[in-house]
């Protein structure tokens, strides 16, 4: 399937061709295929399991060991409260459709989304532009569409209308949605037929802990909830320093209303996550950024895509921090460090721009939020959300528990203030409000001094006072002058007290895994069928071919010995000691994007060395075993290159190259 996305050689990128390769190799298969398999589950073969182990290496080293985050391993299940404090039970959700004469159910952005693409398929075509295949809907794969396909022409005007809606599809509401499915007369395109207005549904998948079923629990939808439940332990663990950060790597589940397009959108998945703390008042300035500032980014603001926009402009970090375009210097150093780690695992820095948020996508307590894009033949896909959080989720935490999540910080001058204090007598007031005295001592705490003021003037009045207590039954609770008092009182101020503010990257493993098998895709030119996979030497999945010429007995000892010293050297190999040739065995083995092939000849029985081969310009050097040895443990750690080690090792042209056929 031809399509306008490109492969990094710039010859059209086929889907088919790509996806049939990820199967014939074994990186990856819906889970439970004898049973029919389960939408939104895959399982990974052993080359993309490695690839997904290398390259989570490389993110601890470049995240956790250089920026000096607590790493931690949180529950997967996470009791109902939490994610009703953080807001997920409310607001974790997705907006669908439901065609009700079939009912059929479809996600409301992809449908509009998907609609609003086939009309413009369909103009391009009406005009006579060259039209790229698009992926089959798999739904309409098993049911015939109802729906006609005739190219017709739309006027100017739609056509603009239509790109600008599907530049700010992202910053609409529910509501926004079903009028545009109104106004657009947007139906289902397996039917055809009408669809009700869109309805939030929530993604998480519920469960419970125990057997007796009273306590409801939720598979969580990320990491980050419990890493905010760590912090004080956190806080110990740095000695009270601000900033600090954690990390977590783990699995997350979201119940997808219509998992689609492989590893993009799933039900289970990979998430590695940061939480970055800070002190606000700092003006969340980052000690590293001067050493980044130069560091130039494809920003996509949120100005250019509400005017329809999607051409980022790329300027320093420093500049856009500057200006304000990103809002501090903490969430632009980190920018920079998912960029250079996009670079480190071998992305197509070409397909990669940072998008930032629209005001509808963020959430009502962030300051800014930048997405990491890649782009791959479905079009550019989140993989990584870069956002501050202000100081939401430690609040909302500390207020539902009681539990302090605040920094005390000694004051290297203090002060003497005179402030309201509400003073709660709880030898008093535990037989009249019971267990509802946490709550009223929390409201007692969260007053204002002009609100404590007010209610001393009341209570010296009337000899009791209403308090609210949003908890409580009825929401007030009334108290008397016997149980509390209000006074004003002088104190000195020693120590200051805040609730740090969080910056999250928050990463999604799996999106990452398959851009990048994507952006590595190729073939040999003249020779399309021989696909090519070019891993980095850093990340690939397997690191040596060792291919004897031959099948022959005599090169039994030599193949141990290398072995041996490649298990020494902790490379990971693969011997191919079939009886196809050595060309062929070359070519099936760079479909699995493994970057070097050491070659056992007759020659090497007579001591004279080992070929070893690049995997990408097939080119050879001929070594003793130690050099090549050596050269490939450099390429591996990203060391030395394929180009510095041909420059200083003789270069080999036998008559193996005959690749990818019979001899």
């Amino acid at each position: 399937m031809a399509s306008e996305y490109k492969t990094r050689t710039g010859d059209d990128f086929d889907r088919d061709q790509f996806e049939s390769l990820l199967r014939r190799k074994v990186f990856m298969w819906p889970s439970f295929e004898p049973y029919g398999a389960t939408k939104g589950l895959f399982d990974y073969g052993p080359p993309l399991e490695n690839l997904e182990a290398e390259v989570m290496n490389i993110w601890r080293d470049h995240f956790i060991r250089h920026e000096r985050m607590m790493a931690l391993k949180c529950s997967m299940l996470t009791p109902y409260r939490v994610l009703e404090t953080s807001g997920h039970v409310a607001k974790f959700a997705d907006y669908m459709c439901k065609d009700p004469l079939t009912g059929d159910i479809l996600r409301a952005d992809h449908l509009i989304k998907d609609v609003i693409e086939s009309r413009l398929k369909s103009d391009r075509e009406a005009r006579g532009e060259k039209v790229s295949a698009v992926e089959e809907d798999p739904k309409l794969k098993k049911k015939k569409s109802k729906v006609t396909k005739t190219a017709v022409k739309l006027d100017d005007a739609v056509r603009k209308e239509y790109e600008h809606l599907l530049a700010t599809l992202d910053d609409c509401t529910g509501d926004d949605m079903g009028a545009l499915i109104k106004k657009q007369d947007i139906r289902s395109p397996i039917s055809g037929n009408e669809v009700e207005p869109p309805v939030s549904v929530n993604l998480m998948f519920q469960t419970q802990i125990g057997a007796t079923g009273k306590e409801p629990a939720f598979l969580r939808p990320e990491t980050a909830q419990g890493q905010f439940l760590s912090f004080q332990k956190l806080l110990e663990y740095s000695d009270g320093q601000l900033p600090m950060a954690s990390a977590s790597i783990g699995y997350s589940f979201r119940n997808e209303l219509s998992p689609r397009n492989g590893l993009l959108r799933v039900r289970e998945f990979l998430m590695a996550e940061v939480e970055h703390f800070v002190d606000p008042e700092s003006g969340k300035r980052h000690p590293k950024f001067a050493s980044v500032r130069h560091v130039k980014l494809p920003l996509l603001d949120r100005k250019t895509q509400t005017e329809g926009g999607s051409t980022p402009t790329v300027t320093t970090i420093g500049e856009a921090v500057d200006s304000k375009l990103v809002d501090n210097e903490t969430l632009g150093y980190f920018l920079v460090r998912i960029m250079t780690f996009m670079q480190r695992i071998g992305m197509d820095m070409n397909k990669l721009r940072f998008r930032q948020h629209m005001a509808n996508e963020m959430a009502h307590y962030a300051a800014d939020c930048w997405d990491c894009e890649l782009l791959n033949s479905h079009g550019w896909i989140e993989c990584v959300g870069c956002a501050d959080r202000s100081a939401y989720d430690l609040m909302v935490h500390e207020k539902a528990t009681g539990t302090f999540m605040k920094v005390r910080e000694d004051l290297k001058e203090p002060y003497e203030v005179e402030e309201w204090q509400a003073n709660l007598d709880k030898k008093k007031s535990g037989p009249k409000l019971r267990k509802d005295q946490s709550k009223v001592e929390a409201a007692l705490s969260e007053l204002s001094q002009e609100m404590k003021e007010k209610l001393s003037i009341t209570m010296a009045d009337k000899g009791k006072v209403e308090l609210p207590v949003s908890e409580m039954e009825g929401g007030k609770v009334e108290l008397d002058k016997d149980i509390v008092t209000f006074v004003k009182e002088k104190r000195k101020v020693t120590q200051r007290e805040y609730t740090p503010n969080v910056i999250e990257p928050s990463f999604g493993v799996g999106r990452i895994l398959y851009s990048l098998m994507e952006h590595v895709y190729w073939t040999r030119k003249g020779d399309e069928a021989r696909s090519v996979m070019s891993f980095k030497p850093t990340v690939a999945p397997i690191k040596v071919l060792v291919v004897p010429l031959q099948k022959d007995t005599r090169f039994a000892t030599l193949l141990s010995e290398l072995e041996g010293r490649l298990d020494d050297a902790q490379l990971s190999f693969k011997v191919d000691q079939s009886g196809v040739s050595i060309g062929r065995r070359y070519a099936r083995n760079d479909e699995l994007g493994i970057p070097f092939g050491i070659t056992v000849d007759y020659e090497s029985l007579e001591g004279k060395g080992f070929t070893l081969r690049d995997r990408d310009s097939t080119k050879q050097v001929r070594a003793s075993l130690d050099e090549i040895l050596e050269a490939v443990e450099k390429m591996c750690k990203g060391k030395e290159t394929w180009e510095g080690v041909s420059g200083r090792l003789p270069v080999f042209e036998g008559k193996v190259e005959e690749e990818g056929k019979d001899e």
